[in-house]
C-alpha cells in the first residue's frame, strides 16, 4: 500500500483551499515511501476556488481538479473523486481546513492494522451548535435505520481501502449516501482520535434545508424501516380507534343519558388525517426516488477535468 490518493470536496473555500493542500503536501514529506495524488472536486462553488485549482493542477502532476457542472452536493461530489483515484488507500477529508490533514498518518497506520475503514473522531468539534446537533441526529438515524455500531463516530474524515471504495463506485444511482454505502459493504469500521481545528474562514455550507435533505436521502435510499415504522403507526393507531369505538358504544349502552362529544370526533379525524398524510408523503418519498432512479437522473455531471501530465512538474504548488 505505497499510494494514497485525497478526494477533497472544494465549495466555497477560495481562500483556503492552498493551505490544505500545502498541509498534505508537507505532511506527505515525513514519509517519503508513499506515492499520492489530490484529487480536487469543484461543486460548482459560487466563489473563485476553480481558479485556484487550476493553478494547483496545472503546477503539480499529482493533483487533479474536477469541475462539476452544478451544485450535486457533498456526496456526489465525493462520487466524482472515487471514481478518478489510482491509490490503494483513499482519503477524504474537508477544504475548510477544520479536518487536520497533519494527523492523516495517524488514520493510515491505523488502517494499516487491518481495518475497511478508520474515521477520524473528535474529543472537542469546532462546529457551531446548529452544525453539532445535525451531526447529532445523523448519528442517530444511522444508528437506528443503517445499523451502524454503537459508539462509532462517522465523521467527513476518513481512510478507506481500495476495494471499498471500488465498491461504492458501482453504485450508479443518484442520492448516493457515503455512510450507507460504506456500511452496507464493510463493518470492519473504527475511529482514530484527532484533534478538530477551527474554521479558518467563512461559515458552514451546510443548512437546515440541506441537513434535512441528508438525513432523508440517508433512510429512503437504503433502509425501508421507515415504511415498517409507518406499518406499525398506521396498525396502532387504528387499534387506539376500534378501542375508543368500543368504548364509546359501551358507554353510551351503559348511560343512554350521555351526549357524544364532537370535539372527540374533531381530535381523532386530525389526529388520523395527519397521520395519514404523513405516511403518504413517506411513501411518496420512496416512489419519487425510484422513478428519478428509472429515468436514470446522473449522480453528477463533469464540465471539466484538468490534469498537468508533465511528470516533471514540482510537487509544491505555486500561487
Amino acid at each position: 500500500m505505497n499510494k494514497l490518493s485525497f478526494v477533497i470536496p472544494c465549495y466555497g473555500s477560495e481562500a483556503t483551499i492552498e493551505i490544505v493542500v500545502a498541509e498534505i503536501i508537507e505532511t506527505l514529506k515525513q514519509r517519503p515511501e508513499y506515492d499520492y495524488e489530490i484529487i480536487l472536486v469543484n461543486d460548482c462553488s459560487p466563489d473563485n476556488v476553480w481558479e485556484h485549482i487550476r493553478v494547483l493542477a496545472l503546477n503539480n502532476h499529482r493533483i487533479t481538479g474536477i469541475n462539476l457542472a452544478k451544485n450535486f452536493g457533498q456526496p456526489s461530489a465525493l462520487m466524482a473523486g472515487y471514481r478518478m483515484c489510482t491509490g490503494d488507500l483513499i482519503i477524504s477529508l474537508d477544504d475548510d481546513g477544520q479536518t487536520p490533514a497533519k494527523e492523516l498518518f495517524t488514520l493510515v497506520d491505523k488502517i494499516q492494522e487491518g481495518w475497511d475503514v478508520v474515521y477520524a473522531s473528535y474529543e472537542h468539534k469546532m462546529h457551531s451548535a446548529f452544525r453539532n446537533f445535525g451531526t447529532w441526529m445523523n448519528e442517530r438515524m444511522t444508528e437506528s435505520l443503517l445499523d451502524k455500531p454503537k459508539g462509532l463516530r462517522v465523521t467527513s474524515y476518513f481512510v478507506m481501502q481500495r476495494f471499498i471504495a471500488e465498491e461504492i463506485t458501482r453504485y450508479q444511482n443518484s442520492y448516493p449516501y457515503i455512510e450507507g454505502l460504506i456500511f452496507r459493504a464493510t463493518m470492519r469500521i473504527t475511529n482514530v482520535p484527532v484533534t478538530h481545528h477551527e474554521r479558518m474562514v467563512g461559515e458552514s455550507g451546510y443548512t437546515l434545508t440541506k441537513l434535512l435533505a441528508l438525513w432523508f436521502n440517508g433512510f429512503t435510499a437504503f433502509s425501508v424501516k421507515p415504511l415498517r415504522i409507518a406499518t406499525v403507526c398506521g396498525t396502532a393507531s387504528a387499534f387506539l380507534g376500534f378501542c375508543y369505538g368500543l368504548y364509546v358504544v359501551i358507554r353510551k349502552l351503559v348511560d343512554s343519558t350521555i351526549e357524544m362529544g364532537w370535539s372527540s370526533i374533531i381530535a381523532s379525524i386530525f389526529f388520523i388525517g395527519g397521520l395519514i398524510l404523513v405516511m403518504l408523503g413517506l411513501i411518496g418519498e420512496y416512489i419519487g426516488r425510484i422513478y428519478i432512479s428509472i429515468n436514470n437522473a446522473p449522480q453528477y455531471t463533469v464540465r471539466e477535468i484538468l490534469q498537468n501530465t508533465d511528470s516533471k512538474s514540482p510537487d509544491q504548488p505555486q500561487s
